[in-house]
């Protein structure tokens, strides 16, 4: 029985799992009808199906995610219109003009004349803030939206550091949120707090993928997971927090949510379920990182933007530390490799930009200052492998 909670201002009854929208559709850019695959429409349309069948009646996509909304619009009109909540997400663009026809033509795409939730997509540095906070501005095109009936509530997605996501939050002009938070990535917290604050939705993405590749878990983490799957650890983690609304589930097929569905019979008593299983985790990192470093390995490092070459330090320092300590390598070797690759969506450069001597006045604040350019050798060497790209450039 899915299990909901009210999706801050909003007041939509949010089911704790959402149905993502980027790992079912054909192609990653626009394409014609006629090359999506039968077969590739059948396996959409019944993930969409049994989304809806199992309570997960909030349906996600983006522009962004090229025939996703496309393949999406004639599934959608299967069901009575008011059963689902429709979310799309449109990149802030310098002009409104720019964002309102983007903005059409994933209506367009959909067959519908509203979505529930309209998403500024990546608001992923101070630039695309102000143009999302500007004058005639996205966000303002987004408000006329939401006035003609278009959209009923307005909110921003973001792969920013946290800095940049705290100024969006406490501009208080936002309805919700889309932002990472997860057991690897406990940085943004005090954006959680402060959307709780401001009675803010909170959507937590890509908890399974980002979150530490958890459908291909190591075996380590395997082991200090159970009885759990890693899966339903992080999930159950995550929804501990009553600031969380909803995770995504970026089902590629229908069997993709079983287990996360599995996940709901542990909800009335997350606590005891899970605090045995978070103990065993940070005690193995404590065991192999020393306790010093797993409480304030973040502490006082800059932002990549303030880092020469950009060397996303913070970020290097984070994959590191999991993937050390809890065999999560695999995953840091995706993330790491996408490091000067990602743009904005994923931003900064990996240790091959690296100037020490440059560096060094950036992390003097540290309190492992003199350890960290270790360190960064150390993760080039266990992470490094082939450039990767992000999904969207991938084909």
């Amino acid at each position: 029985m899915m299990k909901y909670r009210r999706f801050g201002k909003t007041d939509l009854k949010m089911p704790v799992f959402s149905c993502g929208g980027m790992r079912y559709q054909h192609k990653w850019n626009d394409v014609e009808w006629k090359e999506v695959p039968v077969e590739g429409q059948k396996n959409l349309e019944d993930t969409i199906h049994r989304a809806v069948e199992l309570g997960i009646n909030h349906i996600e996509t983006a522009r962004g995610y090229g025939s996703s909304e496309m393949q999406l619009g004639p599934v959608l009109q299967q069901f009575p219109r008011e059963d689902i909540i429709v979310q799309t997400k449109v990149a802030p663009f310098k002009t409104a003009r720019e964002f309102l026809d983007t903005f059409n033509t994933s209506m367009d795409h959909l067959k519908l004349d509203h979505v529930d939730l309209l998403s500024l997509h990546g608001i992923n540095n101070q630039e695309l803030l102000d143009w999302s906070l500007q004058e005639n501005g996205c966000l303002d095109a987004a408000r006329w939206l939401q006035k003609e009936g278009r959209c009923k509530h307005v909110g921003f997605s973001t792969h920013a550091t946290t800095d940049i996501i705290l100024k969006t939050i406490e501009s208080d002009l936002f309805d919700y949120v889309n932002l990472h938070w997860y057991f690897v990535n406990d940085l943004n917290w005090p954006a959680v707090e402060a959307a709780e604050e401001r009675d803010m939705g909170v959507f937590i993405i890509s908890p399974n993928d980002k979150g530490g590749k958890l459908y291909n878990p190591p075996p380590k983490l395997t082991d200090l997971c159970k009885p759990l799957h890693p899966m339903q650890f992080n999930a159950l983690y995550c929804l501990n927090r009553p600031q969380v609304h909803t995770l995504s589930c970026g089902a590629a097929k229908p069997s993709d949510f079983d287990c996360h569905i599995e996940t709901l019979k542990y909800y009335e008593n997350i606590g005891p379920v899970i605090t045995g299983i978070e103990e065993s985790l940070r005690n193995e990192m404590d065991k192999v990182l020393g306790a010093n470093w797993c409480s304030n390995w973040h502490k006082d490092l800059p932002h990549y933007v303030d880092v020469p070459g950009e060397v996303n330090i913070m970020e290097i320092l984070r994959l590191w530390t999991y993937a050390k300590s809890l065999d999560l390598v695999e995953w840091g070797k995706m993330r790491y490799n996408l490091l000067g690759q990602g743009d904005h969506w994923f931003p900064g450069e990996h240790v091959s930009k690296l100037d020490v001597k440059k560096v060094t006045p950036s992390i003097k604040g540290s309190p492992f200052a003199d350890l960290i350019p270790d360190i960064l050798d150390e993760a080039h060497i266990l992470m490094h492998d082939q450039e990767q790209k992000r999904l969207s450039e991938s084909e």
